[in-house]
């Protein structure tokens, strides 16, 4: 075994830190990414002149043009003709749960994931509502099929590309287009299987929200109510107001002035001027509005219900992992004088939220009800990183356009498949031709990209860049291979494999591959056998954080929509997991020999 230098040491501390606060959540990964960069740049493991080199990786130009192409390919109404071939599907869960699955891999495969299953969540949810299924059953296969897609091509995920410009840099030369489809269709085909027949079952009959026909299932929304003077039952006891409406609703703290009354006494009367913040579904809500002659307290309502003008829609959307308004609130982002928006409710999954609406403060996977005007809300929902759940006012393409974006899309990859020119090349060539026929508006260029994806990598590149150049990878792969008398090469694979899953279950799978490359390769050299195998590891493990909502975005998307708890992803994902490591080994092995 090697011995340990101080720079050795400096960057494990580093990448340790790092990995406790990405861990942590306490701070977005592209801020804890940068903040690593700039401390190993200072105490100079990482070379001044090296600091942005991270940057300049065909990785980082690939990623951003890929995510431009999916945007195009949603404007154009693709994704949208093929969902809705989704709803001819019969009414059996498996069959629902495998044509959604299949789906979203396919697409995954050569468009963002995480737009792909945005796109076929609403879908889901609809078929969860006709067949009075849980919603959990649709929604979380939807999610780990879109990271198993991302397996296939080079372009299906951030890991392969960063995998393949760590394999040129060393080797000469990088993964092509379909290089790793022969590992990721084999896997893609046993976990789709696995999923469709087995997994689907294991998962937690949960029941999130909905589309807009949906609106009126929801049982856990919270909003605030306002009693006017002109109120039919101002000044009644509790007990009378509930008999009276028949309402399943419940009023959480009543509001009088400056004083709160939690969990009002049944004969508590209910006066003129006061606030009731409420837990109920929104057809209860609306009978008992009606009723009552109670108000919404943010919009006043009119006689058709929520809706004020008639051009006032809702909207369900649910708040992503990387929204900016995450641990803020309606003040803070003034939400109605910025954007013509009015919150109208939320919906938190298995937490009883006690604060005004006003005060609420956002966290990933809550449910908003908003309401506006479409183009207000379309407008409002990208800026503040929302994902529609309903009402979504998405494009619906023309024929023409179709075929104009599958075109684009179809001969990039040929070409790249072909290799006449440089992945990156060809595919920011591909974002740039939808730009200029207006597949892609030009204000919707940089909204395409994911930023803190793109400097998470730029930054944390030349960290795990330090980490080879100091030997710490190699004392890392020396550690492991001082074991090689009782661990063979494919026990070795496996634990690389392994520990890849581990870790993106706990932090972002681009920086898992950053983190991992070097340490598979280096095992590689001390081996004496091919690195490919290792770096296919690293592709596969990378692509499978099923056992948290935290390890990747499609996770977090469908926590709040499905009704999903923490603890609800394992149960799905540990099993789904083992099938992975079973199948991979000696899929990997065949197509990539040691």
């Amino acid at each position: 075994m090697l011995p340990i230098t101080i720079d050795q040491i400096i960057v494990f501390l580093i990448l340790f830190l790092s990995l406790v606060l990405f861990i942590q959540g306490r701070f977005r990964y592209d801020i804890i990414a940068l903040l690593a960069l700039c401390s190993a740049t200072i105490i100079g493991v990482v070379p001044w002149d090296h600091a942005f080199s991270g940057f300049a990786n065909p990785a980082i130009i690939t990623v951003a043009a890929v995510l431009i192409i999916s945007r195009g390919l949603l404007n154009a109404g693709v994704v949208e003709m093929i969902s809705g071939w989704l709803q001819k599907v019969g009414n059996r869960p498996t069959m629902q749960v495998s044509a959604l699955t299949g789906l979203v891999i396919t697409l995954s495969a050569f468009m963002n994931n995480v737009g792909a299953l945005a796109l076929l969540m609403p879908v889901g949810i609809k078929m969860a509502r006709n067949s009075a299924l849980p919603v959990s059953l649709l929604l979380l296969p939807l999610a780990f099929g879109s990271q198993i897609g991302g397996m296939i091509t080079l372009i299906g995920t951030p890991p392969n590309l960063i995998i393949s410009a760590f394999r040129a840099e060393h080797l000469g030369q990088g993964y092509g287009m379909f290089d790793f489809s022969p590992v990721g269709l084999g896997i893609a085909l046993f976990s789709f299987v696995f999923i469709g027949l087995i997994g689907w079952r294991l998962i937690p009959r949960r029941t999130g929200s909905g589309s807009r026909d949906d609106f009126f299932h929801i049982k856990d929304y919270i909003t605030e109510i306002y009693v006017p003077e002109d109120a039919k039952f101002a000044g009644k006891p509790l007990r009378e107001i509930y008999k009276a409406t028949n309402a399943k609703i419940t009023i959480i703290q009543v509001i009088r002035g400056s004083h709160t009354r939690p969990v009002p006494f049944i004969y508590e009367k209910i006066k003129i001027g006061d606030i009731l913040i409420v837990q109920a579904a929104l057809d209860e809500l609306k009978k008992f509005l009606n009723i009552t002659g109670f108000q919404l307290e943010e919009k006043k309502i009119t006689q058709d219900g929520f809706i004020q003008t008639g051009d006032s829609l809702l909207m369900e959307a649910t708040i992503s992992l990387e929204s900016p308004t995450i641990g803020l609130n309606v003040k803070d982002i003034d939400l109605w004088s910025s954007f013509g928006v009015s919150l109208i409710a939320v919906a938190r999954q298995g937490i009883l939220v006690k604060e005004r609406l006003k005060d609420i403060k956002f966290q990933a996977g809550d449910v908003l009800l908003l309401q506006g005007t479409e183009g207000l809300l379309k407008e409002a929902i990208k800026t503040l990183g929302f994902y529609p759940l309903a009402e979504r006012g998405l494009k619906i393409g023309e024929p023409k356009r179709i075929a104009e974006s599958i075109g684009i899309f179809a001969l990039a990859i040929i070409i790249a498949a072909l290799g006449l020119l440089p992945v990156q090349i060809i595919f920011t060539l591909a974002a740039v031709v939808m730009v200029l026929i207006q597949l892609v508006p030009i204000r919707e260029i940089y909204e395409s990209i994911d930023w803190p994806v793109i400097i998470l990598l730029g930054a944390f590149i030349p960290v795990g860049q330090a980490m080879e150049d100091t030997g710490g990878a190699e004392l890392i792969a020396s550690t492991l291979l001082s074991f090689q008398t009782i661990l063979s090469p494919v026990i070795l694979l496996v634990i690389i494999l392994i520990v890849t899953m581990l870790l993106s279950a706990l932090i972002n799978n681009a920086a898992t591959a950053v983190l991992m490359a070097p340490i598979s390769f280096s095992i590689a050299t001390g081996l004496g056998v091919s690195p490919d195998p290792f770096l296919m590891a690293i592709v596969i493990g990378a692509s499978s954080a099923f056992l948290t909502p935290v390890g990747h975005q499609s996770n977090a998307l469908v926590m709040g929509p499905a009704g999903l708890k923490f603890g609800d992803y394992w149960k799905l994902g540990l099993p789904l997991e083992i099938v992975i490591v079973i199948v991979s080994i000696p899929v990997i092995l065949y197509f990539w020999p040691m």
